[in-house]
């Protein structure tokens, strides 16, 4: 895993939606960053997805940048293919860039595991957060809140400490291509 107070990787993705470049430059000045490996096809994503939308709803305006960025395999995974990707993104009307990784580069620069996988930066671009969303998954009955990871959003925007006590996501392993596996996973 990322260790905590790692700098941010640098980055530079097409969103699958205006087609524009995306990277830590554009997403520069910002009190926090938030990146998110999320993909159309998981069921743990697809159990978060409304509130994945509400989180980017809820701190747009807010003195944070957010980017969701997809690494799965397209061949293997059509579901997770660009076109279906902004599919996904326009359906609920994500106010934020969604990124796909076709190299898988920067999925490995983060040591993204599965999604949903969220890491969360400070002003200075150091990992302060990287654990789940929430307790919710498909099947539990817990309530998709967002709970963990807004708190520790509020703890950087309001410019206090994030708490230590981090869960780290669970969901499907990214899908990677074939001889392309990182080797973080031992």
């Amino acid at each position: 895993m990322l260790a905590l107070g790692t700098k941010a990787p640098d980055f530079d993705l097409p969103d699958v939606v205006s087609g524009r470049r995306v990277s830590l430059r554009t997403l520069a000045g910002k009190r926090a960053l938030l990146v998110m490996f999320i993909c159309r096809h998981c069921p743990y994503v697809q159990h978060v997805k409304m509130e994945l939308a509400r989180l980017g709803r809820d701190y747009a305006g807010q003195d944070i940048g957010i980017v969701a960025i997809s690494a799965n395999d397209a061949a293997n995974y059509p579901d997770d293919a660009p076109d279906k990707l902004r599919a996904m993104a326009e359906e609920l009307a994500f106010t934020f860039p969604f990124c796909y990784d076709e190299s898988q580069e920067t999925a490995q620069a983060y040591t993204a595991a599965c999604t949903p996988d969220f890491f969360l930066f400070d002003v200075g671009r150091a990992l302060v957060y990287r654990g789940q969303l929430d307790e919710a998954r498909p099947g539990n009955n817990r309530p998709v809140t967002g709970n963990e990871l807004r708190a520790a959003i509020d703890a950087v925007l309001a410019g206090k400490p994030v708490s230590p006590d981090q869960r780290p996501s669970i969901g499907c392993n990214i899908k990677w291509k074939t001889g392309n596996e990182p080797d973080y996973f031992g």
